[in-house]
């Protein structure tokens, strides 16, 4: 398509806290290749969405602790292409301060917002959806989001479910939104065929979602007062942390698509995984050995009597020898070893003991 009207914004402010020790406060997991390509997830969503709109109408909102990383990543992306939060404050307000500058750029701007830590495959397919996403809105005020058609009942994605039967090529009414149902809710969503999984990825007109935004999120915006002649500035690093010191934390989700009646959903047949957990992590990673357990490399591993664990290794000068353990993830790096459960809520418990002082070095 690569419309000079149409922009994308890549949002990569995340810290990665659920992969730790992987994914660190330092080095987060968008910033980081779990897969043998190379290449990390920020910069794989960079070279994917050059195939849609111009290389140089494609923004990266992130924070500003992150800047040499995207700098070192991305090392052709322009300056001011770069949007650096003080805070991480979710997505609604990192998707309001892109939209603002898109705006100051491009008042007929039409946008795709895309998270930077997807894994996403069939990319004729991706384009194609996208491409007709971006026709539809751009003749229109629809606030419009990717769902994609499920192929199991999984309870680590959101739902939505359509209004309607959605015709090809046409986005379709949303009705609601669940965000991640039980094993046994999911397995209904699936059966009715009403329901896809919730992408994170939106298309819409710049001037659409800025009158959402301020009218279903004025908490928002009304701290943007006077952006027309601060961004851009040099005054607006001091405005940014002026505004971001109030700023609440809140998805867009939940701003806007939950409230709006202008929401749409575009069904999407491509693959796709929002590698959020552990449980998606195993099913991406390259290798499954005969007893179903997943490992970012082969070499250097001697499993005995082990199944359906996550063995994940940073160094190739180390052999990782693991006997006996069953549904466990086993993670080494250089100064961290962990070996624990693979059951989310443990985990996540388990976890919150890093907030402790002594381990401060380690986060």
């Amino acid at each position: 398509m690569l419309n000079n009207h149409c922009y994308c914004i890549i949002m990569a402010g995340g810290i990665g806290s659920r992969f730790w020790p992987i994914s660190r406060a330092g080095l987060p997991k968008q910033f980081l290749d779990f897969s043998i390509q190379g290449r990390s997830f920020l910069r794989r969503t960079f070279d994917r969405m050059k195939a849609i709109v111009p290389e140089e109408n494609i923004l990266v909102v992130s924070l500003e602790r992150y800047r040499e990383l995207v700098r070192t990543q991305l090392p052709e992306l322009p300056e001011s292409n770069l949007l650096l939060e003080p805070y991480n404050r979710n997505t609604a307000p990192c998707i309001a301060f892109a939209t603002y500058t898109i705006l100051q750029r491009d008042p007929e701007a039409i946008t795709i917002v895309t998270p930077s830590d997807h894994a996403i495959a069939h990319h004729d397919a991706f384009n194609k959806t996208l491409e007709n996403a971006l026709a539809y809105a751009a003749g229109s005020d629809a606030l419009i989001t990717l769902g994609v058609i499920p192929t199991r009942p999984d309870p680590n994605f959101g739902y939505i479910q359509m209004a309607g039967k959605a015709e090809p090529g046409c986005p379709v009414k949303i009705k609601t939104f669940t965000e991640k149902p039980d094993i046994e809710l999911a397995r209904v969503f699936l059966e009715t065929g009403e329901f896809l999984w919730n992408s994170g990825i939106f298309v819409w007109r710049a001037d659409a979602i800025r009158a959402a935004l301020e009218r279903y999120a004025p908490q928002i915006t009304r701290l943007w007062d006077g952006w027309q002649e601060v961004l851009g500035s040099d005054n607006q690093g001091a405005f940014l942390e002026r505004i971001y010191t109030d700023m609440p934390r809140t998805s867009i989700d939940y701003a806007v698509m939950e409230k709006t009646d202008k929401a749409w959903v575009y069904p999407a047949d491509f693959r796709w995984a929002d590698i959020g957990n552990w449980d998606s992590l195993y099913e991406y990673l390259a290798y499954h050995d005969d007893q179903g357990n997943a490992l970012n490399r082969t070499s250097r591993r001697l499993l005995r009597d082990s199944r359906d664990n996550i063995v994940y290794s940073t160094r190739d000068d180390k052999l990782l020898a693991v006997r006996g353990l069953e549904d466990f993830i086993v993670i080494d790096t250089d100064d961290v070893l962990m070996i624990c459960p693979r059951d989310e809520e443990k985990l996540k418990e388990f976890l919150l003991q890093l907030a402790m002082p002594e381990y401060e070095e380690y986060r």
